[in-house]
């Protein structure tokens, strides 16, 4: 089943809700610049093991309301709890991967916790506690990183999205890589499908939003994956600080794993996310 529900400040939020209604429900939170479709391998997988299994599309990005506002770290976990809220989502686990896992960070300790809703995270890849370079995160990239990446999508987003998903996102730019064309097609088909403005303007969220206050107050058991080959989300200042943040955290690092290994190792990640929900 396919659905919108109308947030707060009237923004139309697009979600696919599969499943047993009384089952335990997991909800996904997909990355930049992405969609709900980004998470169809997971959504069929845990469908099959008896969960109940959400997705939405952040907004301005996927079928969601393409608008000129709300593209902040704050608006997305707002939204996120639009959808949880709207369907009672209780007893949940909530899955991000990247800017979704920020996404996650902020729902979970800003919205879920505190109703009641979240039983347990998982952070595959993601943002927090902040990508950019800071006084407190030194280890951070530098601000001409995300202006690259700006540039890059304002002189030609089509070729910019190609090139990230023929790239670093899933390390097909690798020696030897197994190469996967419909994989990037598939990247590039649900990056087209959002907006421009959303895209530019969700740079500023995923990068320089400071989230270690929200991961302090994550006190659900949490899972952390991350590959040591992210070209994307370096993981010793993301993977590795989360774990050492979180109150009640479980880090796995993958060897050689990309940024995109939620699809190109998904038989890798799915059984360990799945273990760890059964816990």
């Amino acid at each position: 089943m396919t659905n919108f529900v109308t947030t707060s400040d009237g923004v139309d939020i697009f979600y696919k809700d599969w499943g047993a209604k009384d089952a335990q429900p997991i909800m996904f939170h997909h990355g930049w610049p992405l969609s709900a479709d980004d998470w169809d391998i997971q959504m069929l997988f845990f469908l099959s093991k008896g969960y109940r299994v959400i997705a939405h599309d952040r907004r301005g990005h996927g079928r969601s309301a393409q608008v000129d506002t709300g593209h902040d770290m704050a608006h997305y976990a707002a939204d996120a709890a639009a959808v949880a809220d709207h369907l009672d989502l209780r007893n949940a686990i909530h899955i991000g991967h990247s800017t979704g896992g920020g996404e996650v960070a902020a729902y979970v300790a800003r919205h879920g916790i505190p109703a009641g809703r979240v039983a347990k995270a998982v952070l595959v890849s993601a943002v927090p506690p902040i990508m950019l370079k800071t006084d407190r995160y030194p280890g951070g990239l530098p601000m001409d990183v995300f202006d690259g990446l700006r540039a890059g999508l304002a002189a030609n987003r089509a070729q910019f999205f190609r090139d990230v998903a023929a790239g670093p996102f899933y390390g097909f730019n690798r020696e030897g890589a197994d190469v996967k064309p419909a994989v990037i097609d598939n990247w590039w088909r649900q990056g087209m499908m959002g907006s421009a403005l959303a895209h530019y303007e969700g740079i500023k969220a995923f990068s320089e939003t400071d989230q270690t206050d929200d991961l302090k107050a994550i006190t659900v058991p949490t899972l952390v994956l991350h590959g040591d080959d992210d070209q994307v989300v370096p993981y010793r200042n993301a993977g590795v600080l989360q774990a050492e943040i979180l109150p009640n955290a479980e880090l796995k690092i993958y060897e050689g794993f990309s940024h995109g290994m939620l699809t190109v190792n998904a038989d890798v990640l799915n059984a360990d996310i799945l273990a760890f929900i059964r816990k």
